[in-house]
């Protein structure tokens, strides 16, 4: 448990520097086509957007999943289940919020344990029994425990940093002015608008590894917080059997849920959920040993 933590932070740094090679490789094969002032315009306003989003990305999250915060008098039961687990974890109280929607999911979004937030949806409170909705939300909190909410941010950052970045390219290289028509290459012209379709793509790819580690993690955390892996199991279950398809879909916060939140097709080949079905032989593995 411990062990995949560190290596959760050092796979983190890796995860950084994969994404800055992606924009600066975007950067470097535009300075062929347009000048060199390109590269570092490019990889300096993928840092300045990628920080701005780290700081506003938890509010978008929230207003983007139509997520309403709520106090104790609201709803007793999932207010009280947070609170205890955060003095389980000893960690701050994080702010509770309420989706209005049929699907069983919950998120954690925010960049550190004391700017945390977690929702829940009414699917979900009518659904699970109070062992299962504190599992869920004991993994929502391993979430903010691993500071898995502030990787995550961070890639949202970085991956909507590349889409941005893109797409300026791709506009540049149809519509935009070049270097001395003398000096063009049509060779990095090509590359350079391949990379700007590929590299959107690679970058989604990445975003979806990392969040099928970390919601593995999280399981592990959650269990290990309740002592009852065997209620994250049947929770599971439950979603697997019903469906945790939400009305509101957005692939931006999609990484954020407790389970799957799109539907199928294309979103499927990028989901950035590991199947219901391993994660719930993990976890009765890991109550096997407990």
């Amino acid at each position: 448990m411990y062990s995949a933590i560190t290596a959760n932070k050092r796979n983190t740094v890796l995860i950084i520097l994969i994404f800055i090679l992606l924009i600066a490789g975007l950067g470097y094969l535009a300075s062929f086509q347009f000048g060199i002032g390109i590269f570092w315009g490019t990889l300096i306003g993928a840092c300045v957007y990628a920080l701005i989003q780290y700081f506003i990305a938890a509010k978008m999250a929230i207003a983007m999943n139509g997520a309403k915060e709520i106090e104790k008098r609201d709803n007793p039961r999932l207010y009280r289940i947070v609170e205890n687990l955060a003095i389980t974890n000893g960690m701050p109280m994080p702010k509770v919020y309420i989706m209005d929607d049929p699907a069983p999911n919950a998120f954690a979004t925010g960049r550190d344990p004391q700017h945390a937030h977690v929702a829940a949806t009414s699917g979900i409170l009518e659904l699970m029994t109070d062992r299962e909705l504190e599992a869920v939300m004991a993994h929502e909190m391993g979430h903010v425990k691993n500071y898995d909410i502030r990787v995550m941010m961070i890639v949202f950052g970085l991956v909507s940093a590349i889409g941005l970045i893109a797409d300026i390219l791709m506009n540049l290289s149809f519509f935009g002015g070049n270097r001395d028509e003398e000096d063009n290459n049509p060779i990095f012209l090509i590359l350079g608008i391949v990379a700007a379709v590929v590299t959107p793509l690679i970058a989604m790819f990445v975003q979806a590894a990392v969040s099928r580690q970390r919601e593995y993690l999280a399981d592990a955390t959650g269990a290990m917080t309740t002592r009852d892996p065997e209620g994250l199991a049947t929770a599971l279950e439950k979603i697997g059997q019903y469906g945790s398809t939400m009305q509101r879909q957005s692939p931006s916060t999609a990484h954020l849920f407790f389970a799957n939140p799109l539907s199928g097709g294309f979103a499927a080949m990028l989901s950035t959920h590991p199947p219901v079905e391993d994660r719930v032989a993990r976890l009765r593995n890991m109550g096997d040993k407990m």
